[in-house]
């Protein structure tokens, strides 16, 4: 029996309503899935819950759905935010893709002295991310914002949100499991350097931590920090 697709839309969703879908998502039901008039699919929009739906209408450019029953209510996710220094670009669509996975809410790169970045297709991240939910079953998308530089992020950052820094070579405890409103801090390839580190020490709401005993990747870090924030669980 085939998978039944499971789709994003930016619409609000309730039991008969008749809805669009993008052109790209018709693209790939038609042609990448071979879908027809009839196929089942699963629908969500991060507000209204998970519902099933079947396709009232398909061409190559527009498809249509109508909604049936909702199979999930409305979740909400972990406020677990993940901050992290651009990276290559193949490097921070994994990053996104795989921060989504691991139910970040919010996806915030920042600019440091020393990434090597400096601009980010954030429509194509946007997509990554959507994939990356529909592929996972969240019921929700992240937020991916527009890089900022560290300074900035800082100076109006919430106080009342912690933020746990991955400070590598630092003799500062180990990261703990934290339910509650957080953000995991990631520097970029080499490190903070002494000054940003200097700076982050100044803010009462940033608490070092280390993500173990080996010197990991940036990309590698942001995922680690993720599952240990959450705990054992990913769910």
């Amino acid at each position: 029996m085939p998978t039944i697709p499971r789709l994003f839309l930016h619409h609000p969703l309730s039991s008969g309503m008749e809805v669009p879908g993008s052109a790209d998502q018709a693209h790939y039901l038609q042609t990448v899935i071979r879908r027809d008039v009839g196929d089942d699919v699963r629908l969500f929009n991060g507000q209204d819950g998970e519902w099933d739906a079947q396709i009232t209408a398909l061409r190559r450019d527009r498809v249509s759905f109508t909604l049936l029953t909702r199979n999930r209510e409305p979740s909400t996710e972990d406020d677990l935010w993940l901050v992290f220094a651009l990276l290559k670009r193949d490097h921070t669509d994994l990053v996104v893709q795989k921060a989504t996975e691991l139910g970040a809410s919010v996806i915030q790169p920042i600019l440091t002295s020393r990434t090597n970045a400096a601009r980010v297709n954030e429509a194509r991240l946007g997509s990554i991310a959507i994939e990356a939910a529909e592929q996972s079953e969240r019921l929700t998308v992240p937020e991916v914002r527009s890089p900022l530089p560290l300074s900035d992020l800082l100076e109006h950052w919430p106080a009342d949100r912690p933020v746990f820094a991955a400070i590598e070579r630092a003799s500062v405890a180990a990261i703990r499991p934290h339910r509650g409103a957080c953000a995991l801090l990631v520097g970029p390839e080499g490190g903070f350097t002494p000054l940003e580190l200097a700076t982050l020490r100044r803010y009462p709401f940033v608490t070092p931590v280390n993500l173990g005993p080996r010197i990991l990747r940036a990309e590698t870090a942001c995922l680690v920090g993720l599952a240990l924030l959450r705990g054992a669980g990913l769910g």
